[in-house]
């Protein structure tokens, strides 16, 4: 059984810094794309940034400079390091990933975690 657990989340001043952690397990993340996603009250779902299985990684124009995806194999754990956070960052932060089985796709949620960006 596949199951994503993020944590990290919380309350930050505008200008401050969190570190999201997504801990995986019955999956090795490393062997897939992984992601991170937030949804703020009343919005749509979005991409925030990706990282792939060779390590390469892709971020949302809206927080290019600002939030570092990275992985750690051997704890089996992505992180999202945000800084300079702003009001509009404020959201629920979900780490998901994807598998291909004999052609079917499985999508798999963690149950996300709440940032807060406010003075």
């Amino acid at each position: 059984q596949v199951l994503l657990v993020e944590s990290g989340g919380g309350l930050v001043q505008p200008g401050g810094s969190l570190r999201l952690s997504c801990a995986a397990s019955g999956i090795m993340s490393r062997l897939y794309t992984m992601g991170w996603y937030r949804q703020a009250p009343e919005k749509e779902r979005d991409s925030v940034a990706n990282i792939t299985s060779d390590g390469s990684t892709n971020y949302a124009d809206s927080v290019k400079g600002r939030i570092t995806i990275s992985r750690d194999n051997a704890k089996n754990t992505v992180y999202l390091q945000m800084s300079s956070l702003k009001p509009e960052d404020t959201a629920v932060y979900y780490c998901r990933t994807r598998r291909i089985i004999y052609g079917k796709v499985y999508d798999y949620w963690g149950q996300g975690t709440q940032v807060t960006v406010s003075s």
